[in-house]
């Protein structure tokens, strides 16, 4: 109890005439002391004056909602808006439809619908506004799995598959062929592959494998057993860089063994992709490793029995889509090296089969990671210089190739020239960028292989797929500007070999809290699926991977992080429904199946190939 002076500073003579001696009021603003405690203009409530006094603005809990000056100005501040819904409420909330199924409210303990959407804006008690955050969340999250269980039901219609009968005496070989072992890890996976593959039902599966895991070697057997079973396999690239890497690759191994293997990208003579097209149409190509050509008018296949698509978050859904489309139901294995958080790939890839590499071979070194301001620029070099003198390789990293007007950046090509005339003169370095031509990149990242190149300056073009093992130093300049996920996958071209490796990030002052965030998580660890983690509560899940193209409706008021038992939850009750009534026939599931057709029916088409 006190006393507490409310001021006004405009209108005074007014407010004198608002307020009667003796009325009762409740009053709220921000309380400043001055020779006593006061607040300037405080919004009012008269209490026990009138209904909505009571029922709306005091004496209970109440909501807050967000305005502008033009909506203020037409009387929907925050009191307006709880007038409004109060009406709105009152004279509708009979017509709101009841959109779950009596049996998935009854056994999750949800409010109904109604209920939900009055107590979220009035409740009674918080725990009764828990209460309706919860089933809305709920609801949100269901109608979100429903389209993933339906993608998936789409997918595993059985007349649809083709099936793969064997693994031949080829496979066997290359895998005794490997200069390696293979790890536990890929085992497994090659197991779920192939238990996929003999079955008439069209595999869908996402591979996700940290850096250097060993996600390539799984998709060079995956693709040659669908050769060995008669069909023709396709591996799609992001870049002409990551495609020409996977060719060589694929080339190296399959060549022996009687396959024939084509690369197919879009900076090829007109001649050389004609021949590459009519080896395709005619099934003399087996294997084909390609970028966005591969989808292009004019590109035939006539027995694709595998496609398998890398790094495919680079992709749209429709870019999948249309591979997919040059065979008759195809084999699908999409492989990524940005690991995704459990809640994440449930919420985008709730309709694929998950495999996940988290195991790197033996042989490869561990990476060291440390960052530094700029200031410390030159003895940062000078360690590279004894490096590379020593017999190692590095990369150095620019965000631009050429410096822009509008951020105050290093780019590479200028800063190639400035490190060749002064630190690395003595040194043989090499440019690398992606407006190169297809050519030049092929000859600068052999030679980069050869190690006759001993530094390669590069952009973020080298972010995936590289693999050269006696690169052991990777400097990252202006480390700020990149996102988390970045970072790891450019650190991921060092530690390939048995030599101990480096990774250097320098960063330009003044640093962003979040910035700084970024650069300790890189130093503290190397494991991707860790670091996807941070890079999720950072970004959210909509930035951290571009929720949009995968046809998925943007959650307006669930959180598929901080809501994550509600959505296992969600994703349980929409699977358990398709299985059960796969048409949404019966009668209960009339206002599911009318709400999902009519809100979500676009997503599904956008979303047939994930």
């Amino acid at each position: 109890t006190g006393e507490l002076n409310c001021v006004w500073f405009h209108g005074a003579n007014y407010m004198k005439n608002v307020f009667q001696i003796g009325e009762v009021l409740a009053v709220h603003g921000k309380v400043r002391f001055f020779r006593g405690y006061q607040i300037s203009h405080p919004e009012y409530d008269r209490l026990g004056t009138g209904k909505e006094s009571e029922s709306l603005h005091t004496g209970k809990i109440i909501p807050l909602y967000p305005s502008s000056k033009q909506l203020s100005e037409v009387n929907l501040d925050s009191r307006g808006f709880r007038r409004l819904l109060w009406s709105l409420l009152g004279d509708y909330s009979r017509q709101i439809e009841e959109n779950l199924p009596p049996k998935v409210i009854a056994q999750y303990k949800l409010l109904s619908r109604r209920a939900a959407l009055n107590a979220v804006h009035f409740p009674d008690s918080m725990e009764q506004l828990q209460d309706a955050q919860r089933r809305l969340k709920f609801e949100e999250l269901f109608f979100l799995e429903l389209m993933m269980a339906y993608r998936r039901l789409r997918w595993r219609r059985p007349e649809k598959g083709i099936a793969f009968e064997r693994v031949g005496e080829r496979t066997r070989h290359l895998v005794e062929r490997l200069p390696f072992q293979l790890t536990e890890g890929q085992k497994q996976v090659l197991r779920e592959i192939v238990a996929d593959m003999k079955k008439p039902i069209p595999m869908n599966r996402l591979l996700q494998g940290d850096v250097g895991s060993g996600k390539t070697v799984v998709a060079l057997v995956s693709m040659l057993i669908a050769v060995e079973n008669g069909y023709q396999a396709a591996l799609m690239a992001p870049t002409e860089i990551l495609a020409e890497q996977h060719y060589l690759t694929f080339h190296h191994f399959l060549e022996g063994l009687g396959v024939r293997v084509a690369l197919l990208i879009g900076n090829q003579s007109k001649k050389q992709r004609q021949e590459i097209l009519e080896g395709i149409a005619h099934g003399k190509i087996e294997v084909v490793v390609g970028t966005h050509a591969l989808i292009q008018e004019g590109v035939n296949f006539p027995k694709l029995g595998l496609v398998v698509i890398d790094e495919q978050h680079r992709f749209g859904v429709m870019q999948r889509a249309e591979l997919c489309q040059k065979g008759y139901h195809p084999n699908v294995l999409v492989m990524t090296a940005t690991p995704i958080p459990r809640t994440l790939s449930l919420t985008i890839y709730g309709d694929l089969d998950i495999s996940i590499l988290d195991e790197k071979p033996a042989e490869r070194a561990t990476i060291r990671t440390t960052w530094r301001f700029e200031d410390k620029r030159d003895d940062i070099y000078l360690f590279v210089r004894q490096q590379v003198l020593q017999g190692q390789q590095a990369y150095v990293v620019f965000p631009l190739v050429e410096k822009s007007e509008k951020m105050d950046l290093l780019a590479a090509t200028e800063s190639f020239e400035k490190l060749r005339t002064s630190i690395f003169k003595d040194i043989p370095m090499a440019l690398l960028h992606g407006r190169l031509r297809s050519d030049e990149k092929e000859k600068i990242m052999n030679e980069f292989k050869a190690g006759n190149i001993k530094i390669l300056v590069s952009t973020t073009v080298i972010e995936v797929g590289i693999d050269v093992p006696n690169a052991t130093i990777m400097v990252i300049e202006h480390a700020e500007r990149f996102g988390l996920t970045q970072l790891h996958q450019l650190r991921g071209r060092v530690g390939r070999g048995l030599q101990k490796s480096y990774c250097i990030l320098i960063a330009k002052k003044p640093l962003a809290t979040e910035a700084w965030k970024r650069l300790e998580t890189m130093v503290r660890t190397n494991d991707g699926f860790k670091i996807a983690e941070v890079d999720l509560q950072l970004r959210g899940p909509g930035e951290f991977f571009g929720v949009r193209q995968h046809g998925l409706p943007n959650l307006k008021i669930a959180d598929i992080i901080s809501d994550s038992k509600i959505l296992l939850e969600a994703r349980r009750a929409a699977f358990e429904l398709v299985e059960s009534d796969p048409a949404l026939k019966s009668d209960e599931h009339q206002a599911v199946r009318n709400y999902f057709l009519e809100h979500y029916q676009e997503k599904m088409e956008l979303g047939k190939v994930a």
